[in-house]
């Protein structure tokens, strides 16, 4: 493991072409093609040219220079997460029975005491996570920066194991002093903050088609931050094409009670007070938003990153994705932190989404089709992009397929697309991941990197990490707010 910190080198675009053949269930995504039986994939480089049914493949698509056979498998286009806090995989488990709140308190004292190279190896092992469920495209928010902590550090990690990024460059300024919830110790100055986002931008950021790597601002969260600094990071943002911004927002009620007692508002007056009002927005979480503000969102373009598990993990709530849907908000998935979800599975994430919608006797409360355009299509919208989200021609070359003869699908294979998500977990890791056009996952085994080795590193940063930790550590602090 490169303890360096730089942020290595982009993955060279695959040379040559491959065929995906024979596949037993390709469910595309795309209204026309649909769902194909026996289908096939012609791939040049990253790029998708040719999606249909294997017998129909045209001369010109008939051989490659690899050439894959997928029968006995479900090929969906690769899911996108819009809400994660990868360095947060290194301390799960932790005030297992806390609100949001008492949760962060309890964790601020580890996370003072993170590394670059604690954040490179959290960063790596969230996005091996996150692509055996199923996911090639995803962002993550990292908002605390001590000791020698950069976003290179996970920009190294993103290129080394071959995921599709949207890093989001965050910061916390708004310390305890200043009547905010972290220890000021965690915090930052504002000029420095925006001055590191700036840099960020001009060295990564890539807003051209296929881009591996688009860049974000996200100051941490309304009871983290100066609205100083909302309104400079909004004000950055808008002078680069394609960069976007991003926060928590109305999580829980906590969330809306600090937002009334600090700025006198809810949370929709709050977002435009800060000129956040707009479509290059997409917030985490939004499970207390009233109906004034959800059709604020629809009529301002800006999306919404669900986060099922970790809000029922945290008793924050179920945000109200059904009405989110009917009022045409943009709703995309998020598996947010580590420590508040406790995990990294994007499939399973979809699931939930898709059941929780039906608590309310409304067996439609959230369709399979629904929960699959949630999870791929409006994780797309949500970060800005049109060149994926679907299996068709012109597309990036992003899937993942499932074995569909193992124990998981027995018995559901009537209908192998919707068995991925009414089946759920037990439907297992991704035979295959194609992410640009490389097979960053086949035969069920990472080609990128070594997941032994660096199952062992993660646990001993953890085990550092986590020794920092009070001794309440288990039941959760007090929030000092």
């Amino acid at each position: 493991m490169d303890p360096s910190g730089s942020s290595g080198k982009p993955r060279p675009v695959p040379a040559g072409s491959t065929l995906y053949k024979n596949i037993g269930t390709l469910h595309t995504l795309n209204s026309t093609l649909s769902e194909i039986k026996d289908g096939a994939i012609f791939v040049k480089g990253n790029v998708i040219q040719w999606v249909g049914k294997t017998k129909d493949l045209p001369a010109e698509f008939s051989t490659a220079d690899d050439v894959i056979r997928l029968e006995n498998r479900v090929v969906i286009p690769g899911m996108v997460n819009t809400h994660h806090h990868m360095v947060q995989s290194l301390t799960r488990c932790v005030a297992q029975d806390s609100k949001l709140f008492g949760w962060l308190t309890s964790l601020y004292p580890a996370w003072g005491n993170l590394s670059g190279y604690d954040v490179y190896i959290a960063t790596k092992l969230a996005m091996a996570e996150l692509i055996l469920t199923g996911c090639t495209t995803t962002s993550d928010h990292l908002y605390i920066y001590p000791n020698d902590v950069k976003l290179e550090d996970c920009i190294k990690a993103s290129r080394e194991i071959g995921m599709r990024f949207h890093p989001t460059r965050g910061a916390m300024t708004l310390g305890q002093s200043k009547g905010g919830l972290p220890p000021d110790n965690v915090c930052e100055e504002e000029d420095a903050a925006l001055a590191t986002m700036k840099q960020l931008i001009e060295d990564f950021h890539d807003n051209s088609k296929y881009s591996m790597l688009r860049m974000g601002l996200a100051p941490c969260s309304p009871f983290t931050v100066d609205n100083s600094l909302m309104i400079a990071a909004a004000k950055l943002a808008r002078q680069y094409e394609g960069v976007r911004l991003h926060t928590h927002l109305a999580e829980n009620q906590e969330d809306i009670d600090f937002s009334i007692k600090t700025y006198g508002c809810r949370p929709g007056k709050y977002i435009t007070d800060v000129g956040w009002d707009a479509s290059d927005v997409w917030f985490a979480h939004c499970c207390m938003l009233d109906d004034a503000e959800m059709k604020q969102f629809h009529d301002n373009g800006i999306g919404i990153a669900h986060c099922p598990s970790s809000n029922l993990r945290l008793a924050s709530g179920i945000a109200p994705v059904r009405t989110l849907l009917d009022t045409g908000v943009n709703v995309g998935l998020g598996v947010d932190g580590s420590a508040s979800n406790d995990c990294g599975h994007l499939l399973a994430e979809a699931r939930l989404a898709m059941l929780l919608q039906r608590h309310t006797g409304n067996a439609q409360g959230m369709t399979i089709a629904e929960a699959f355009d949630v999870a791929v299509k409006g994780g797309a919208r949500n970060l800005g992009r049109d060149d994926i989200g679907e299996i068709a021609s012109g597309y990036a070359a992003d899937f993942v397929a499932w074995r569909t003869d193992t124990i998981g699908f027995s018995g559901g294979r009537i209908d192998e697309a919707a068995a991925l998500l009414l089946c759920g977990p037990s439907v297992g890791f991704v035979d295959l991941s194609v992410i640009n056009g490389e097979a960053v996952v086949k035969d069920g085994k990472f080609t990128t990197i070594d997941l032994t080795e660096l199952v062992k590193a993660h646990n001993a940063c953890s085990a550092r990490i986590c020794s920092f930790l009070g001794p309440n550590w288990k039941t959760g602090s007090e929030p000092a707010v």
